[in-house]
This record gives structure tokens, C-alpha cells and sequence, in this order.
């Protein structure tokens, strides 16, 4: 039996974490269950590393990695959204591993606030990422019922035969490994269209929907095509004009509008990608 968002307990209207959370800048909401499932959330001063949980952000005491979460409304946190050209090398997680170099070490020195990325790249993918702390529009853009369009340009090596884009495009199976039972998924419709191709090597753009883990390098894989070179160059309405490797900026108000209304009429229904737009990848 599923358990509704809002839980009423003696009066008082308990919300899901991940919501809270998110609201409060913390992850995304699946990044969220990730950190619960690994020890690093605390409520109360208990470990928690089972869903659901219930809390009341006026009441409950919420420390994530030994910090203590300032639970306020959303709308009373400030919204930040960077848009960062993220170089190779770079990780797109938030929790430092040794020497590893994470996309928010490139925000300004004198930037305070807490975002975290919207999708992933991999380390050794490059180009456009949106790190933001409004949890809300994370959940909008990354949610595989209605994702964004992503676009990539990628390099692999061969030549792309017809049946092999005819098949990539319409979609194949991927193995999945979180999936126990071991049934995989077959990737949605995409967009593919070949930019330059030699003898050694083709150049193709690729607008996907999904999000999987390192989808678009898997998809290529699987038809014998080792991905060499990876970016990232659209999401929606945003690009990487004007940007060169390892520099930012802060969205627009008009562009956060744009994605806003973007989410919303993707929250309906799922559509096959559509022209010239196409997580970890």
C-alpha cells in the first residue's frame, strides 16, 4: 500500500524527506533516497536508512554527512541556478572523494550556497550541466515519466551503418544494474543525426530523454561503437553559447521561465524526442 506525501499524526502534517530535503536545497529527491540508503541521514539523532520517512520540518532534527539542515518552506529559500560548461575530469557529485574535482568547485570562490547538479555527467563527459538548489524543478527535469531533451555530440569510432542508426534510434535494450531481476530496459526513441563520418571514426548529434547511467556511451556500445568523445551542448532551452570549459554563469530569469514551463508541459505525457534538442552519460 503506497503512503500518501502528506501523513497527518496527532494534528501534525509529516512530508515525505526527499520533499523536505529537496526544498531545502540539500539533493535532488533521488539523490536523496541514494544518501538515506547509505547511512548519511539522521533524524532525531538516529541513523535512518530505510523509505519512507515522515518528518515535521518545524519539529524534527535532519543532519545529512554531520550537518544540521535548515528546514524552511520552500519559498522562503533562495533559488540559485548555475549553468556550467564542465570540463573533462570533473565529477558531478557533490561528496568529495579524495582528490577528485566536483562541477561545484567551479562556482565562484565567493558563492555560499548549497546546489547540486540536475542529472550527471561522468568524469570523462564534458559540457553542459545545471546545478541549482530548487528541488521541485530537479525533480521536473529529471523524472523519467517526462524527461527534458538533452543533446549530445559525440565521437566514436567506425562508420555508423544505416541499420545501426535505424536500430538506435528506435530503441534497444540496455541491461540495467539495479534492476535484481536482471530484465533491463529498452531505451525510448531518440533523435540521431550524423554531423561528419570517415573511415576511422563518425561524428554524431543525439537527443535523448532519459537519464540512465552513462546511457548514450551504452547505447553506442551496443551496436560496437566506442564513444572517444562526449559533451553535452543543449537541455531544454539552455546551451553552452558563450561558455568555454570550466566557466559558469547564473541563469537568466527569463531561461529559469523557460524551464519551468518546459517541466510543466512535459509533466503530462512522454513524446519521442524532437528536433535539433538531445544524465549520467
Amino acid at each position: 500500500m503506497s503512503v500518501h506525501p502528506n501523513f497527518v499524526h496527532n494534528g501534525i502534517v509529516k512530508e515525505r524527506i526527499q520533499k523536505i530535503l529537496g526544498n531545502a536545497g540539500v539533493a535532488s529527491r533521488r539523490n536523496i533516497e541514494e544518501m538515506v540508503r547509505q547511512g548519511r541521514v539522521k533524524v532525531n539523532g538516529k541513523v535512518k536508512t530505510e523509505l519512507p520517512i515522515l518528518i515535521d520540518p518545524e519539529k524534527d532534527k535532519v543532519v545529512v554527512d554531520d550537518e544540521l539542515i535548515r528546514m524552511k518552506p520552500g519559498r522562503d529559500v533562495h533559488r540559485y541556478y548555475w549553468l556550467l560548461n564542465k570540463p573533462k575530469g570533473v565529477y558531478s557529485t557533490n561528496v568529495a572523494q579524495g582528490a577528485q574535482l566536483r562541477a561545484i568547485d567551479l562556482l565562484p570562490p565567493d558563492f555560499k550556497g548549497r546546489v547540486y547538479p540536475v542529472g550527471r555527467l561522468d568524469a570523462e563527459s564534458r559540457g553542459l550541466l545545471l546545478l541549482t538548489n530548487d528541488g521541485e524543478l530537479t525533480n521536473e527535469l529529471t523524472h523519467p515519466s517526462y524527461g527534458v531533451a538533452k543533446t549530445y555530440r559525440a565521437v566514436v569510432d567506425g562508420d555508423i551503418s544505416p541499420g545501426e542508426l535505424e536500430k538506435l534510434q528506435e530503441g534497444i535494450w540496455l541491461t540495467d544494474p539495479s534492476d535484481r531481476g536482471g530484465k533491463g530496459f529498452k531505451t525510448n526513441r531518440s533523435r540521431i543525426k550524423i554531423i561528419r563520418r570517415t573511415r576511422d571514426k563518425s561524428v554524431l548529434e543525439i537527443t535523448i530523454r532519459e537519464g540512465r547511467n552513462r546511457q548514450v556511451r551504452r547505447m553506442l556500445a551496443s551496436v560496437g561503437h566506442k564513444v572517444r568523445d562526449l559533451v553535452r551542448v543543449k537541455m531544454g532551452p539552455l546551451t553552452l553559447d558563450g561558455l568555454k570549459p570550466g566557466q559558469c554563469r547564473t541563469l537568466m530569469g527569463k531561461e529559469v521561465k523557460a524551464l519551468r514551463q518546459l517541466a510543466e508541459k512535459r509533466t503530462g505525457h512522454q513524446e519521442p524526442a524532437e528536433e535539433g534538442s538531445g544524465h549520467q552519460d
